[in-house]
């Protein structure tokens, strides 16, 4: 109603007539001369009310503002301002006040089982250093050794790499097959690792391994003619100071301990290979590192492959066939293939890996049981597994879709052959599946099937897929990852005898690991090789924790022995730890659940050619 003149000009006031507006535009006055009385006289009623207002109080005047683009009641500028500041009072002033404050961020939810127990299981390998150890190792009792392995006969030693279980002998073989895994289960969880502050822990212990293993042959050559494949050791009953003979720390040791050497071997060479070029993919962020890895591995695959040099390694060699004894070596060319594939993006390997000829020597549709059993022997279903990881999620079609899909038939069928219900293997009345025919020492076989089984029911999760068919039956993937969970749960206490598999886990663990570290105080007296004996005999509990060492396991009936002189029971390995630990990751929820997808194959180039631009728009 009141506003200001928008469009400039004097501001007409109409009357009634034109001689009316005539006489308004003719009369002049002086304003200050006017009285009340003589106002009243000469304006009209319309000017009046502009120019006096309301008379004698009868009605109260009304305040404007001018704000230059409108004019305001002075009460509306006064209520909005009022609003403005009770606004501020009301809302601002807390919002600013909270945001002032110290922040508290709210706790994470508590670790499950197992990401307790994986943080222990990551420890043993800590323990099983051998070489000058870093000052941040973290185990009180282990110091430097092996400073002079591999002296004088191999030009630079061969120092460094892993103790391999209670003894203090470096077997390449299943060393090669733990830094396997332990990158498999690094690509697959990475998020996994970092969200529970063990990433660079367990990438720490891969280097230490794929280091220490480079120095075992010339890794700088192209073309190699022997690779060095196992320091320390020793022959069975002899009495002659050695690894086995001797109950010493690696600290105190003295004897010889002498390097076997291998001309041949496409076994030791083609699982080296597989360590080498999946720890490359672990370490894609160090490219001079990860070009290393890579260099190693084609060199020692060229080595595995080359037509006159495939025997076995372990083959009549009395300080590794008693202990290590490889029964093939085809299945390791097919998991060496596979990985080298994923960390070069060379056909050449995966059209190896799906060679109908690598399956048929490797017995790999057979569903031989001891051949669905992965193992640092037998990578078979292993390799299947890996090659069907392709097929899932990047279908690379023909030439090699027929041998894919054979690999992912017989691995649905392995995993079927882990349930209970298909009594393809037995189990114990306790509840652990027996998969090397109740022998001694079964649960790093228990520990590698659970993680494959894991594996495999987050590949189908990860591509909608909620199970898989064994023979007419639908299974659902939640029944093969409650195998998963059983079989690792037995080993972490749920199980007859309620005990801990896992020394340091739980309240129920093994005292008397078969371990000479362990068992040895850590009192600074040098003990003898015979002197030793002492601590190997004790009733004692070990004087060491040898934190998430998981030791052999019990027998097929569920008894489990803690006794430091039975072995089988108690000493504990790489290779078992190294699926313990992958498995663990595998199940553990911290980190969120799933796989990483897309890291495996950043090598891979794109299986189909790229679609050519559109032409250029068309001009007369």
């Amino acid at each position: 109603m009141y506003s200001a003149n928008h469009w400039g000009g004097s501001f007409e006031i109409n009357g009634d007539s034109a001689a009316e507006d005539e006489r308004s535009r003719n009369m002049e006055w002086d304003r200050g001369a006017l009285s009340h009385q003589n106002q009243h006289q000469h304006l009209d009623e319309t000017q009046q009310s502009w120019l006096l207002g309301p008379e004698d109080g009868k009605k109260k005047k009304n305040k404007y503002v001018d704000l230059g683009c409108i004019v305001c009641s002075r009460k509306a500028l006064k209520w909005t301002l009022w609003s403005i500041v009770i606004a501020f009072l009301v809302i601002a002033l807390p919002t600013i006040i909270a945001k002032s404050l110290p922040k508290h961020k709210s706790h994470p939810p508590p670790p499950d089982n197992y990401t307790i127990a994986l943080h222990k299981a990551l420890l043993f390998f800590n323990a099983q250093k051998s070489g000058k150890l870093p000052k941040s190792n973290g185990i009180p009792w282990r110091g430097d050794s092996g400073l002079n392995d591999g002296l004088p006969d191999v030009p630079g030693g061969l120092v460094g790499g892993y103790y391999d279980a209670g003894d203090n002998t470096k077997f390449h073989f299943p060393m090669a097959f733990a830094m396997t895994m332990l990158s498999w289960s690094l690509i697959e969880y990475n998020q996994k690792y970092q969200a529970i502050g063990e990433y660079n822990h367990a990438r720490d212990l891969i280097k230490w391994g794929t280091d220490y293993l480079l120095l075992t042959f010339n890794s700088s050559a192209t073309k190699i003619d022997k690779i060095y494949s196992q320091v320390g050791g020793g022959l069975i009953n002899s009495s002659t100071p050695d690894d086995h003979y001797c109950w010493q720390k690696p600290e105190d040791m003295a004897y010889k301990r002498p390097v076997q050497t291998t001309t041949s071997g496409p076994d030791l060479s083609g699982e080296m290979a597989a360590a080498f070029a999946a720890a490359s993919i672990v370490f894609r962020d160090d490219a001079a590192y990860s070009k290393k890895l890579i260099r190693g591995a084609t060199t020692v695959f060229a080595f595995a492959r080359d037509s006159g040099r495939r025997a076995r390694y372990s083959r009549g060699n009395p300080y590794i066939e008693p202990y290590y004894n490889s029964t093939g070596y085809f299945d390791e060319y097919m998991w060496g293939a596979a990985w080298l594939y994923y960390a070069t993006g060379n056909s050449s390997y995966i059209s190896l890996a799906t060679n109908p000829g690598l399956s048929k020597n490797s017995k790999a549709f057979y569903m031989i049981p001891d051949l669905i059993v992965p193992s640092w022997d037998n990578k078979l279903p292993a390799a299947m597994l890996l090659l069907t990881r392709l097929r899932i999620f990047l279908n690379p079609g023909y030439p090699y879709e027929d041998m894919l899909r054979s690999y992912h038939n017989v691995t649905g069928l392995t995993m079927c052959s882990y349930l209970h219900q298909y009594h393809v293997f037995n189990w114990t009345q306790g509840g652990m599946i027996e998969l090397n025919h109740g022998r001694p020492q079964p649960l790093q076989y228990v520990a590698n099937a659970a993680f494959l089984a894991s594996l495999f029911v987050d590949y189908l999760n990860a591509t909608g897929v909620p199970g898989w068919n064994c023979g007419p039956t639908f299974v659902s993937s939640d029944t093969l990852r409650a195998f998963a969970t059983s079989q690792i749960d037995y080993i972490l206490g749920d199980n007859p005898t309620k005990t801990s598999f896992v020394v340091g886990y739980g309240t129920k663990f093994p005292k008397y690991v078969h371990h000479r570290g362990a068992s040895t105080p850590n009192d600074k007296v040098k003990y003898s090789c015979t002197g030793g004996w002492k601590w190997r005999d004790s009733h004692n509990p070990n004087p060491n924790t040898i934190t998430g060492a998981m030791v052999g396991g019990p027998d097929k009936f569920d008894h489990f022995q803690d006794a430091r002189s039975n072995y089988n029971y108690t000493e504990p390995t790489m290779a078992g730890n190294a699926g313990l630990v992958a498995a663990l990751v595998s199940l553990t929820s911290s980190g969120g659940n799933g796989i990483d997808k897309n890291t495996m194959f950043s090598a891979v180039p794109p299986l189909y050619p790229v679609s050519p631009p559109p032409p250029p728009p068309w001009k007369p």
